[in-house]
């Protein structure tokens, strides 16, 4: 019968007895496993005393043994995982397997064994020197070699030599020898383009301060007779002499870069393969290639016996460097470095092939400031931009002889647009405006345009379109106009429109072939992105950037057949008047190409006659 409780009832708990007290559990010492895995850890800490305290009977040479197998093979860092545990009684055998990083070789694998013994007490390592390996006995050395691969060469299209071997001069200081940090610091600024963080930074790195020379910049022999009468009297600054890599005749100095001894600041970011005094590369595709060109080092881990007898404990394999392909043409390159030999501005000139988009020639100046303006630097890029603009109108049906007005001033809202020194055409067509860049005809057609086509067509040339040339390339972007006025602006070329010397020309080879491709350096990037330009655009775009040549602002060139182009005077800055930069993209024979001249002032004086020299030569 199921009996249950009434609410009314209380019912009794029913009582139970108190527990009786029971003796505490015996607390039993770790096993072999545990002390195996505390051992490991402090092995891998470097936690020398730890070790020496798990150690059964240490030897009076234990630390010492430790620190000439880490100093001998020059390890870094050690990891561990422990393996099997094997007991018998009062004595353990635990494997473990180890991986010990190498500077400047790599990773070493190897398999371990750790015996372990117990007397009253808890389980301790019989420590030998087979610990640090198995073939290891008493008496016996560690040591290594190391042999680096020859560095791969840089190549143009053809495949013919961009670099050479030649002599540079190390520019590096004596931290010890520094009087004025600052002075130091200055000095190399102002005559070689030395950031005061990168001498800060090379300095942190070289870390205690001991009488060493820590290198700073390496610089060509004729660049070190010029600034060495005001470098050598500065306290801490020296120099020394030594075989490096070259471009050619200078040839694209900073896209090829420079090689050099690796600095303190670089070495971290190098990885366990490199060592101080290697040469790598420092800039340019040398830099950033680095892996590939320059391989990887081969070596052995040595056992030397007491006798004199040796053995090879591990061997690494190596690597050797792969050399690096670049789509660059020496005849193209060297009309580029002759269009720019007495620009005094800084400056740059990048050409592509306009049915491919692989660069032929790529240069930046000054050569002694490490600015690669060519493909970091960002300039609105003024009137070469209404290439955009007016193949945005020609694809709304617009044509080369269409009616369009060119007064003095525009007014947009309640900012006024004006042309260049007051130029006014009055009533003519689309072609005379190109030409002559009218300033106030493409504000007028542009806030009729809407700021969706214009962005249309600005993503048809590539702006705000992701690619990898094979460097380090700024991004070219156009912001999308929040009104009439920055739209007025976009369409000339100003406002927030930014672009690289690198992107306009892809801009000006896509108006030669009708198809824009995002330009590329090194061979194997040729399938980057791509976008076709608007039906029925290409033919005469092509005409009216020959009108600019023939008739209008890029006159300066006119000399040059089959020379198609666009100048630009972009404005820059906050304060009036504004200065400007000089741009000139245009294109000849199948090479779409841009000059910058930075603050040089106007384009069709400036950038045009640049461009025909350079065109002219090709």
């Amino acid at each position: 019968m199921l009996l249950t409780a009434c609410a009314s009832q209380q019912v009794q708990p029913p009582v139970r007895p108190s527990p009786s007290p029971t003796a505490p559990s015996p607390v039993r010492a770790p096993g072999p496993d545990a002390e195996a895995e505390a051992y490991l850890r402090a092995w891998a800490a470097g936690d020398l005393a730890a070790m020496r305290r798990a150690v059964a009977e240490p030897p009076a040479r234990f630390e010492a043994l430790h620190q000439a197998f880490r100093d001998g093979l020059r390890i870094t860092a050690s990891e561990f995982e422990l393996g099997d545990v094997q007991s018998d009684g009062d004595s353990a055998r635990v494997t473990y397997h180890a991986v010990h990083q190498l500077r400047g070789l790599g990773e070493w694998a190897l398999e371990g064994t750790l015996h372990f013994v117990r007397q009253q007490g808890p389980w301790r390592v019989r420590w030998t020197p087979a610990v640090l390996h198995p073939d290891v006995r008493d008496g016996d050395r560690f040591s290594r070699t190391r042999t680096t691969p020859e560095r791969a060469d840089i190549l143009d299209a053809r495949g013919a030599l961009l670099t050479l071997q030649g002599e540079v001069i190390a520019i590096g200081v004596d931290p010890t020898r520094i009087r004025n940090r600052a002075d130091v610091a200055s000095v190399l600024q102002a005559h070689l383009g030395v950031p005061p963080a990168h001498l800060d930074a090379a300095l942190n790195a070289a870390g205690p301060v001991t009488s060493r020379f820590v290198p700073i910049i390496d610089i060509p022999q004729e660049r070190y007779q010029q600034v060495r009468p005001t470098l050598a009297p500065v306290p801490g600054i020296f120099f020394r002499r030594k075989s490096a890599r070259t471009p050619v005749d200078g040839f694209a100095s900073h896209t090829l870069g420079r090689v050099g001894e690796v600095t303190a600041e670089l070495l971290p970011q190098l990885g366990v393969t490199y060592l101080p005094g290697d040469l790598v590369g420092l800039s340019g595709l040398e830099r950033a290639y680095e892996v590939q060109l320059a391989g990887s080092p081969s070596g052995d881990v040595i056992l030397t016996r007491p006798s004199g007898e040796t053995r090879v404990l591990f061997h690494f394999d190596g690597e050797p460097g792969a050399p690096l392909t670049t789509t660059i043409r020496r005849e193209v390159q060297a009309a580029a470095e002759a269009a720019l030999e007495s620009v005094t501005q800084p400056a740059a000139l990048v050409a592509v092939d306009s049915a491919t988009g692989a660069v032929l020639a790529v240069a930046s100046r000054p050569l002694s400031q490490p600015l690669h303006r060519a493909l970091t630097g960002r300039y609105p890029p003024g009137s070469t931009f209404k290439v955009v603009t007016t193949e945005a109108l020609l694809a709304r049906g617009m044509r080369t002889d269409s009616p369009v007005d060119c007064p003095p001033v525009t007014m947009v809202r309640t900012k006024p647009f004006r042309n260049f020194e007051g130029e006014s055409m009055g009533t003519t067509t689309l072609r005379q405006v190109f030409a002559h860049s009218c300033n106030t005809a493409f504000v007028t057609m542009a806030t009729q345009l809407g700021k969706e086509a214009l962005g249309a067509a600005a993503r048809r040339f590539g702006f705000d379109v992701p690619y990898f040339p094979g460097l380090t390339s700024a991004a070219s972007s156009f912001p999308t106009p929040v009104d009439d006025i920055e739209l007025a602006a976009a369409a000339i070329g100003q406002g927030r429109v930014l672009a690289t010397p690198l992107h306009m020309a892809s801009v000006a080879a896509a108006a030669e072939s009708g198809e824009w491709r995002a330009p590329y350096l090194v061979e194997g990037l040729e399938d980057g992105p791509s976008s076709e330009l608007a039906d029925g655009v290409r033919k005469p775009l092509s005409v009216l950037m020959r009108a600019v040549v023939m008739e209008g602002s890029g006159k300066a060139g006119r000399q040059v057949s089959g020379l198609g182009g666009k100048t630009g005077t972009a404005e820059f800055g906050t304060v009036p008047p504004l200065p400007t930069h000089a741009w000139f993209i245009g294109f000849r024979k199948g090479i779409g190409f841009a000059v910058l001249v930075e603050g040089g002032g106007v384009g069709g004086r400036v950038a045009a006659p640049i461009a025909a020299k350079f065109a002219g030569a090709l």
